[in-house]
């Protein structure tokens, strides 16, 4: 299992990226600072650093360039400072990527697999298609067929139905989803949720979404 350091000093999208993390299949580790960060960095071994720039101590770029000294390891800079001038000085440091937030959960995953996929240097293996009743979901390509027949989908759509296969039975709430789907720090109206759902069981043409009243959504439990 691929391992991920989580450098991050917000408790809240701390245990937004665990939870969403080990959800797709990686282990991970978590440090609120930077000294914290390097010292679990060199007792334990990570397959990536999401390393956030803000930090307690030792900032992120100071926490990339001692990382760098004795590794080649894939860092994913996080953070909310815009501007050029911090891209250029991440990359400088020989960073692979930069997130800037707010950000989208299911871009952040992507980044994360491409980049992983890169260092592995290997073809990327296809991941496993999610099947349900006469629906086929194709997370790689982004494809879904039902009796083979192809369904065009809008990307938002598109995650909240593999949000729903990939975790046949779970209830999510409205919350959740904005978080996993929309970002960490969206403040719309829950609503448009309801209006997503909506669109996609009219595309579906069946009731694969079942509402849990007062609760949320989560796939039909029907066959699955």
């Amino acid at each position: 299992m691929r391992r991920i350091l989580i450098v991050e000093d917000e408790p809240d999208i701390q245990e937004l990226l665990c939870a969403y993390l080990r959800e797709a299949g990686y282990e991970t580790a978590v440090a609120g600072d930077g000294v914290t960060a390097l010292s679990l960095f060199q007792s334990q071994s990570f397959d990536l650093v999401l390393l956030d720039l803000m930090l307690p101590r030792i900032d992120g770029f100071g926490v990339c360039e001692l990382i760098r000294r004795q590794s080649q390891v894939p860092i994913l800079m996080l953070t909310a400072l815009e501007g050029e001038e911090h891209q250029l000085r991440g990359f400088d440091l020989n960073i692979d990527d930069y997130v800037t937030k707010p950000f989208s959960m299911p871009v952040l995953l992507q980044k994360i697999r491409v980049i992983l996929r890169r260092s592995a240097g290997s073809e990327p293996e296809a991941e496993s298609c999610l099947r349900y009743r006469d629906l086929t979901l194709r997370p790689d390509t982004r494809e879904v067929t039902v009796n083979g027949r192809p369904l065009e989908l809008t990307a938002r759509e598109f995650d909240l139905l593999h949000t729903f296969l990939s975790s046949p039975g779970r209830v999510f709430t409205r919350e959740m989803l904005l978080s996993r789907l929309w970002g960490y720090d969206f403040y719309g109206d829950e609503r448009v949720v309801d209006s997503h759902i909506k669109n996609l069981r009219h595309k579906l043409e069946r009731d694969y979404i079942e509402t849990v009243r007062g609760v949320g959504y989560r796939a039909a439990k029907e066959n699955l």
